[in-house]
């Protein structure tokens, strides 16, 4: 993915990453999340790419399905083995385009959520994700992906940044290169009372539905199911991300 040891996610971001994404802990945002990886799972073991502080596969595996993960940031599962149950989940250490868990090719699903697929900075990368989440799955398992649709009908011509959080103390916008895919989230923000300023960025790849089934397809897969979200709203021109299912043929 990148050079060094924590990747894009070192102790400064780790340190207050739970925080800073809290809306995605809120039970109406993961209750449909785990309804449907219970459900693809179908009572056999799960592999989550990039686990992180593990928001998903901690209340996954306390559902009772048997959760690995494979995350390159050290400082980002130190968060998931403080909290209760984090230490029971087995993790990988490594890029998850191929890094390979132990039991690979044994497993029901793989998955792979929050536009976390687009840190992965090169098509060839992405490629070599769907190819190792193949190697992890049984057949008959299923890879899924959460990621949003690209905003570049936001973009009037000759614009390259689109604003997605404003106000007094916080902004952010994400920076788009259409001639390469290349991306970027960047956040800058104001201590109230020191006055004091941080600024970080994040760089991405955005890729569209159809280059990852390409993707897919390369990788032996096959499309299953696309949906605008986790509660199976139908996918349309208008939905702003996706969750899409491949399958291994059985």
């Amino acid at each position: 993915m990148v050079t060094g040891d924590d990747g894009y996610f070192p102790e400064s971001i780790a340190a207050d990453y739970d925080r800073s994404s809290a809306s995605m802990f809120t039970p109406e945002t993961l209750d449909p999340t785990l309804d449907l990886l219970t459900e693809l799972a179908g009572g056999g073991r799960a592999v989550e790419f990039g686990i992180g502080t593990g928001r998903v596969a901690l209340p996954l595996a306390a559902r009772g399905i048997g959760v690995h993960g494979i995350d390159l940031s050290g400082a980002m599962v130190a968060r998931l083995r403080a909290k209760p149950g984090g230490d029971r989940i087995p993790v990988t250490m490594g890029d998850f385009a191929t890094a390979r868990a132990d039991g690979a090719g044994g497993f029901s699903l793989a998955y792979l959520v929050f536009n976390t697929i687009s840190n992965l900075t090169t098509q060839d990368a992405q490629v070599d994700c769907f190819v190792n989440a193949a190697a992890h799955l049984a057949p008959g398992g299923t890879f899924v992906v959460e990621l949003m649709v690209p905003d570049l009908r936001l973009l009037p011509y000759g614009q390259e940044a689109v604003p997605f959080h404003v106000s007094d103390t916080r902004w952010a916008f994400d920076r788009y290169d259409v001639a390469t895919q290349a991306m970027s989230s960047n956040y800058f923000s104001v201590d109230p009372g020191t006055g004091q300023g941080t600024f970080w960025s994040l760089p991405f790849r955005y890729v569209w539905p159809s280059e990852l089934d390409l993707m897919a397809r390369i990788a032996g897969l096959r499309l299953r199911e696309r949906w605008d979200g986790w509660t199976r709203e139908p996918f349309t021109s208008e939905s702003r991300k996706h969750v899409s299912v491949w399958e291994k043929a059985a």
